[in-house]
């Protein structure tokens, strides 16, 4: 009687194992994409964040080398770097977008956008900034991305690197203290 009872539960559980492992090593489908509301001490649209960032099973946010002035985000997918968010306070007279312009070449075809005080959106990042207040001194302030990869369509990652600069260069300003 014992050996059917475990030939029976071996008939049963044999299979739906096999079947939980199956699934497990495929994944059931895709990675998933993330939603990210908050990260590195900063609020983010869940939406755009989320569609800039690869698709993976993992991902952490490290503020390691953020400081005063200079707020720093690494996302890093499946434990692999991938997106680097940048944003600093510097004096009025540093003009930033003919600063970084190496840069942006190097993320590939750089053209100017319209956002805050000047914008530039490139393939793989962007960078935005705009005049503001900092501790009582005019200062500006400057937001930037890189190492995006997706989506894969250029021209829609462009746009989703423009709308989400619009829309997270004034919550990064106020989160760094920098008012308009």
């Amino acid at each position: 009687m014992k050996t059917t009872k475990g030939n029976a539960l071996r008939s049963v559980v044999g299979p739906a194992l096999l079947a939980a492992l199956i699934l497990g090593v495929t994944g059931c489908g895709s990675p998933k994409a993330f939603k990210v509301s908050e990260a590195c001490g900063t609020e983010f649209d869940p939406e755009l964040i989320g569609r800039l960032i690869p698709k993976g099973d993992s991902l952490k946010s490290d503020d390691t080398f953020s400081e005063p002035k200079q707020f720093r985000c690494e996302f890093a997918v499946d434990g692999q770097d991938r997106v680097g968010l940048r944003g600093d306070v510097v004096e009025p007279f540093v003009k930033p977008l003919e600063v970084k312009e190496s840069v942006m070449l190097r993320l590939g075809n750089p053209a100017s956008a319209d956002i805050g005080d000047g914008a530039t959106i490139a393939d793989h990042g962007g960078m935005a900034l705009k005049a503001c207040t900092y501790n009582g001194e005019k200062m500006q302030y400057v937001l930037s991305i890189d190492g995006v990869q997706d989506p894969k369509g250029i021209e829609e990652r462009r746009r989703i690197l423009e709308d989400f600069l619009r829309s997270q260069l004034p919550v990064a300003m106020k989160a760094e203290g920098c008012r308009p």
